[in-house]
């Protein structure tokens, strides 16, 4: 599904930001936080190198630290790897078009995972219409449409840059 409303039934929340802001303002790595039975973790990317494999890396110890990794079963391996590929999809997505991506979300409440990337660039994520397979690039937006429960934008109003979102379900 896609969508540019800036929330779903997994929105991470004021409850969430006050979950943050626990956390060191600056803290480069992560910030790690269990409340209410959702688990949220930060990882700042502004100034980073590598950012891609940072990020993808960031988001397999999170899935290790929630218990999706090791998978137990063809299922958990597909999720889990579904995941990783949403995370490096939207980094990527930052990085071409947005000026790089500042920070990486993850919240995971053992029903969804929810994956936000927020960036300074102004333009809109949209998948590429017409689709065409065998075409190189423009496939990251389809690929995380296909992959999600949803996901969508969200931007401050009077602010410069936005946060793209997308919602996974956790496997079985």
């Amino acid at each position: 599904m896609s969508t540019t409303r800036p929330c779903s039934p997994g929105d991470r929340g004021p409850e969430s930001e006050t979950v943050v802001a626990d956390a060191p303002a600056d803290q480069v790595a992560t910030a790690a936080t269990v409340r209410q039975g959702r688990q949220v973790r930060r990882l700042s990317l502004n100034g980073a190198s590598g950012i891609v494999p940072l990020a993808r890396d960031f988001a397999r110890q999170a899935l290790q630290a929630w218990g999706w990794l090791p998978a137990a079963g063809a299922d958990q391996r597909a999720a889990a790897e579904d995941v990783l590929l949403v995370v490096s999809e939207l980094v990527t997505n930052a990085c071409l078009h947005a000026e790089g991506p500042d920070e990486l979300w993850l919240s995971s409440d053992n029903k969804v995972l929810r994956i936000e990337v927020s960036d300074r660039g102004a333009g809109q994520p949209a998948p590429r219409t017409p689709h065409r397979a065998g075409r190189p690039g423009g496939h990251g937006m389809f690929i995380v449409q296909r992959l999600c429960l949803d996901w969508g934008v969200v931007r401050t109003p009077g602010a410069t840059g936005k946060t793209v979102w997308a919602e996974l379900s956790a496997p079985a």
